[in-house]
């Protein structure tokens, strides 16, 4: 497959590298190449310097033959620009990053399909909407909702405790821990499935033996009824309510989040240390959003208005460090639940060892929406998991797919693949090795290292 990205950013950069990573056949291209020159180097990509919104450049990108053409650039309009450009000069499929949240609206998709952009992508609205889903538990670490939130798929830590936190937290009430996948199964099967386990930075496929251990990172698939059951066996029924979430940092992807947020919890407070942003933020977040001007370290300002009175603490600045110390310290004063915006990879294992809570990283929440565009099959929904060095998808089953001539059992997917749950006729359930898929069917699918790609001659 043939893919054009125009803008060697963050997200640019980051797609470049995963699809390198998947043997595709893409081309980068920017005006700027000294952007470009390291990963040309580093890559096996064509790094192409051309400006994206030059027709002759689109040309030597060589865009008529391009299953899929990314505009990914940090400017708007130069995005929807080479976007309609590429189409008209015969990409096949084009995808537009944008900032503005009138371009999102449904009433509005129509009018961008008959422009040339089948796809519109606005990385700071869909990790609004990640984080507002992570904040609804203060025991999960991360929750996936599928079905309209029917069908979850969770994290939970089964152990909080560590010895930089003040009240260490055993698991003397935790009832899976020491416990086979197995025997867990032989008990609860019916109700939740184990897909995954991430141990010691290793996310490992579930088997019978597994025995779940203490401070391992365990994926769930269950229902909606049954995630009380999952909060008492994992020893999590003392957490509190999420009511009021302070966010610390009054950037953009604070905006988006403060709508998001204002759905679900009481009150929403930003601490944005520059005075004249706290004056245009009153303007451009959720009504009854409370903005406060200070840094997002004052230990004195977070103890008069942001750790007696929250139980999320979700930090949004462009401080990778900054997110996660304040999620640190937030958590050594007993916030359960804490959200760090981190962008740069190479924190992710320091994050998960200082048991920081809930990541959100922006590209890779911007490469999952635009990946789903590659699979062959009918894919409604993919998520690329931070923590979890894997992939989760939402397949729709096709008539005369594979997947519809044998049982779960027996269809031989590849190792570290696990299809959690599915939907059919609106109804949530869980998949177990006698299910039998039909067409129409929704799926659940939860792939570790890489595996995503290989799922489609099994669906199309």
């Amino acid at each position: 497959m043939k893919i054009v990205i125009a803008g060697a950013g963050a997200v640019g950069t980051h797609l470049a590298r995963m699809l390198s990573n998947d043997r595709q056949d893409v081309v980068l291209m920017d005006g700027d190449e000294n952007k470009l020159y390291r990963l040309s180097n580093e890559l096996d990509i064509m790094a192409l310097v051309r400006e994206p919104t030059s027709i002759q450049g689109l040309k030597d990108a060589e865009v008529h033959r391009a299953d899929l053409f990314i505009a990914v650039t940090p400017n708007e309009s130069e995005n929807l620009t080479c976007a309609m450009l590429a189409k008209q000069l015969g990409a096949k499929k084009t995808v537009a990053r944008v900032d503005n949240y009138e371009y999102m609206k449904p009433e509005n998709k129509e009018f961008f399909q008959r422009a040339g952009i089948e796809s519109l992508i606005y990385p700071e609205l869909l990790a609004a909407e990640d984080i507002k889903t992570s904040s609804r538990y203060s025991w999960v670490r991360q929750l996936w909702e599928f079905n309209g939130g029917e069908l979850l798929l969770l994290s939970v830590k089964m152990h909080d405790a560590h010895p930089i936190y003040e009240k260490e937290i055993s698991n003397k009430d935790n009832q899976l821990v020491g416990h086979t996948l197995k025997e867990i199964g032989m008990a609860h099967g019916h109700n939740f499935h184990v897909v995954a386990i991430k141990r010691d930075g290793e996310t490992i496929g579930p088997h019978g033996d597994e025995r779940i251990l203490p401070r391992d990172l365990v994926f769930f698939m269950t229902t909606k009824e049954n995630l009380a059951e999952i909060r008492h066996l994992t020893g999590k029924d003392d957490y509190p309510a999420v009511k009021n979430s302070l966010l610390i940092g009054g950037g953009k992807l604070s905006v988006r989040a403060s709508w998001k947020l204002a759905t679900i919890h009481d009150s929403v407070k930003i601490i944005e240390p520059d005075r004249k942003r706290t004056e245009e933020l009153q303007a451009l977040v959720a009504p009854k959003t409370m903005i406060l001007e200070g840094e997002g370290y004052d230990v004195d300002l977070l103890n008069d208005e942001g750790y007696g009175s929250t139980e999320a603490l979700i930090a949004l600045t462009n401080n990778d460090q900054q997110n996660i110390l304040a999620c640190v310290a937030a958590r050594r004063k007993g916030i359960r639940k804490t959200i760090a915006q981190v962008e740069n990879l190479d924190y992710f294992d320091m994050a998960n060892d200082l048991d920081i809570g809930t990541i959100i990283n922006k590209k890779m929440i911007a490469a999952s929406h635009i990946y789903r565009l590659l699979l062959k099959g009918d894919v409604d929904n993919v998520k690329m998991l931070a923590i979890g060095n894997a992939d989760v998808a939402e397949f729709v089953v096709k008539a005369g797919s594979q997947v519809t001539k044998k049982k779960v059992m027996d269809l031989h997917f590849p190792y570290g693949v696990n299809i959690g749950g599915m939907s059919r006729d609106g109804h949530s359930m869980l998949v177990g090795g006698n299910t039998q898929l039909i067409a129409g069917d929704k799926v659940v699918v939860f792939c570790i290292d890489n595996t995503l790609k290989k799922l489609d001659k099994f669906f199309k």
